[in-house]
């Protein structure tokens, strides 16, 4: 598994400016955090979810995919730091284990 963190540049009020997931090995997501302007943090972790967030249906691109666009900055976290990101912003009735 791995984590990576998106940013999202644009002017679109109702859209997320940060996605963060963390992905399975063929690069599907296992739980994601969405971000938003206003300070909103949305979650899906495929059973649950928050704010309209919800897990891709197709396998995330290779980081260079995604940094090919440059509406994308693109990089790989660690898990630890998703974990970190999970806990601050998933109620704790919402997060697994």
């Amino acid at each position: 598994m791995i984590a990576i963190d998106v940013e999202w540049k644009h002017d679109f009020a109702a859209e997320p400016v940060r996605l963060v997931s963390v992905l399975d090995p063929d690069r599907y997501e296992l739980r994601k955090l969405e971000f938003f302007r206003d300070g909103r943090v949305g979650f899906s972790d495929g059973k649950r979810s928050a704010l309209g967030t919800q897990l891709g249906t197709l396998p995330v691109p290779e980081l260079y995919a995604i940094n090919a666009d440059s509406q994308f900055e693109a990089k790989e976290v660690t898990l630890e730091a998703f974990e970190t990101l999970w806990s601050l912003h998933v109620p704790c009735g919402d997060r697994l284990g």
